[in-house]
Order: C-alpha cells, then structure tokens, then sequence
C-alpha cells in the first residue's frame, strides 16, 4: 500500500504504515493524552509568539520514506516556517520528517520499535527528537549527532537550534 492509499483508507484503527502494512494501534490512556497536550500548549504559545511555524498534533501523518511507504504520526510535530514555505500542506501528508517530532510513551511500546522511529524521523530530515515516558517523569532528548540526553523532574527541556527561546519544566510536564 502507498501513502496516497493509506490517506484515502477509512480505518479508524489504522495509524501508521510501515513498509505498505497498516499498523493498527489502540487509543491512548488519559496521562498519555494529558502529557501530549501540554507539550502542544507549550510549543504553540512558543510558536505563536515568535512566528517559528507550525505545531500539529497527532493523526497528522509524515512520510519518512518511499518506496516501500512509511508514514509517521507523531504525537506531537513542529515544522519550522521555512520548510512550510511553498509547500500544499493542506492535502495529503507531509512529505518528510517534521523539525521536531515528540512521541509520548505508551504501556505497549516497544523500545525497539520507538528506535526504529527515532532513525525513521532522523534519516528523513527531522532535527530533535523529544521521547516522553510518563512512567518515569522522563524525556529523553535525541539529536541527529551525540548522545541522547535524558532529563528528569526539576529540569528544564530546550528547544536547541529548532526552537531558540523555547523551554518546558518537566515539573510542568508532568504535572508537579
């Protein structure tokens, strides 16, 4: 299956493709949904503010690769201004990764698949990765080159070179 075709599939269940298979996933549990959304509170109020671009949320997809297809969902995504210019973001998915793409962890989630991602976002262009694990008040930021950094209750999360000014407590975060 392409990404054209999974775009125009009625599947409620149906989340990403991998590979032309349909990856089905169950909704998320409530602290799931309440972390994603201060992450997009957060990022909008930033963006909103410094005209940085765009923040979406979740059931947007993002093509990581062709040919087999790969279409991403992020929990949440930012897209910076200059990589939305002179593109028809309003149909169809977003070619490419996102500026910055946040997964927030799930009970279900296999650490080898959220790496696969992780690559997936980096191979196609995404600049920082922020992995959320509600379970243990953590967010683990990755970067295209380096270690990934994890940070914990009583830091601050920044938004690097794709989010200059940006900063998120994870005390706020997650609810303290």
């Amino acid at each position: 299956m392409t990404a054209e075709e999974f775009f125009w599939l009625a599947d409620p269940e149906a989340k990403e493709l991998v590979d032309g298979e349909i990856v089905p996933m169950t909704p998320a549990f409530f602290r799931h949904g309440k972390v994603a959304s201060r992450f997009d509170h957060a990022l909008r109020d930033h963006v909103e503010r410094t005209g940085a671009g765009e923040v979406v949320t979740a059931e947007v997809g993002f093509v990581t690769r062709r040919n087999p297809d790969r279409v991403r969902v992020p929990d949440v995504a930012f897209v910076a201004a200059a990589r939305l210019a002179g593109r028809d973001v309003d149909h169809g998915f977003f070619e490419g990764a996102p500026d910055l793409a946040i997964e927030v962890l799930s009970p279900g989630d296999r650490a080898a698949e959220v790496q696969t991602k992780i690559g997936e976002y980096f191979a196609a262009a995404a600049r920082l990765v922020w992995i959320a694990d509600p379970d243990t008040a953590t967010v683990t930021v990755y970067r295209p080159a380096g270690p990934p950094a994890v940070l914990c209750r009583g830091d601050v999360l920044g938004g690097d070179e794709v989010l200059p000014g940006f900063t998120l407590s994870l005390d706020r975060l997650f609810g303290r």
